[in-house]
């Protein structure tokens, strides 16, 4: 059997340019049903996601869980849906075109794209477009500070399953981390200390993460350990106590165990342990989404309040901030450097 290599995606004489895909989570193309159950199937069918065995686990997703969820999820995507849409795939729109912006004066022959590894714009298309404009060097960056398979690894297993397709394969660049970077660390620490000017210190800071399976930790994937390295490193630049500062872990899904210590159960007890001022901050999302505007910055709250709380501030995303963007746009030209302009 001949295998067929897709649309013809070379051009003679044609320039070659470098192409940068830069990638998120993604997004429902609506906050409602139909919407949700055509998302999470995507989401929830990706076996770096879910990592049961494929058979067993398409009958509880199928005949359980989207039945039930879509109506569920939907109903919290309403809550911080605006005229934009969604504020995931908004703020992305804005990353993607302030990053634009900002390299063009040095790369004139730099073309980027954005693409969500569920939902829309998708991968693919995302590719499609780099591979229309001639790229022949393409570097991915996978907005996730920490790599975790079921994010990180995920977007490389969508890309790779494009790029097969693909007769000519553009050298290939992949970031699959960039927690550990002085600058990301700075800019991360600067969004809190300028936080706090306007809302003074609170009693303890929270770095909740986005948690997994502890299973997954167990086999081998190195998120976890990240994660408490973000909040270390933060906490070292802006020498803080260690008192000062505690690590949680969010979202977990179904019974199993995940990550602890959980997010959700631990704002319910810091205000016995007379801890009743705190800030909350998300390091693991580069951009706000449902996570942080509905799961912290609402949902939590109403937890630690009615545990006895008397102050709870979420402090948001780096999203399209100026120097968030300084930061990704020197990230790019680390990555790309060598190659041809």
């Amino acid at each position: 059997m001949v295998k067929y290599f897709g649309e013809k995606n070379y051009e003679h004489g044609s320039d070659d340019k470098t192409g940068v895909l830069i990638t998120n989570l993604g997004t429902p193309d609506a906050p409602k049903r139909k919407e949700l159950k055509k998302y999470l199937n995507q989401f929830l069918s990706d076996p770096r996601v879910i990592e049961i065995p494929k058979f067993i686990w398409q009958l509880i997703l199928q005949l359980v869980i989207l039945q039930i969820r879509p109506s569920k999820s939907a109903a919290a995507y309403k809550k911080i849906w605006t005229e934009n849409g969604s504020p995931l795939l908004d703020i992305s729109i804005r990353q993607l075109n302030a990053i634009k912006n900002k390299l063009s004066k040095s790369d004139p022959n730099m073309v980027i794209a954005l693409g969500m590894r569920y939902g829309n714009p998708s991968i693919e298309n995302a590719l499609k477009k780099l591979q229309s404009q001639h790229v022949r060097r393409l570097l991915i960056l996978p907005l996730y500070p920490q790599y975790c398979a079921a994010t990180t690894g995920s977007t490389f297993d969508a890309v790779t399953n494009v790029l097969q397709k693909w007769r000519w394969i553009p050298e290939v660049r992949f970031i699959n981390q960039y927690f550990e970077e002085n600058s990301y660390i700075k800019v991360l620490s600067n969004s809190i200390q300028k936080f706090w000017i306007k809302n003074k210190k609170p009693e303890k800071i929270i770095f909740s993460y986005h948690g997994i399976p502890k299973r997954y930790l167990i086999n081998g994937d190195p998120y976890h350990c990240f994660c408490l390295k973000t909040t270390r490193l933060v906490k070292e630049y802006m020498q803080l106590n260690d008192e000062d500062v505690m690590t949680t872990f969010q979202s977990r899904f179904g019974r199993e165990e995940w990550l602890q210590p959980y997010t959700s159960e631990t704002l319910k007890e810091l205000p016995k342990q007379n801890i009743k001022d705190i800030h909350i901050i998300s390091p693991g999302f580069s951009a706000d989404c449902l996570e942080t505007l509905e799961e912290l910055e609402e949902e939590n709250k109403e937890y630690f309040l009615k545990a006895g709380g008397a102050s709870y501030n979420y402090i948001p995303c780096l999203n399209d901030s100026q120097e968030h963007i300084d930061f990704i746009s020197e990230l790019i030209t680390k990555h790309t450097q060598g190659w041809k302009k």
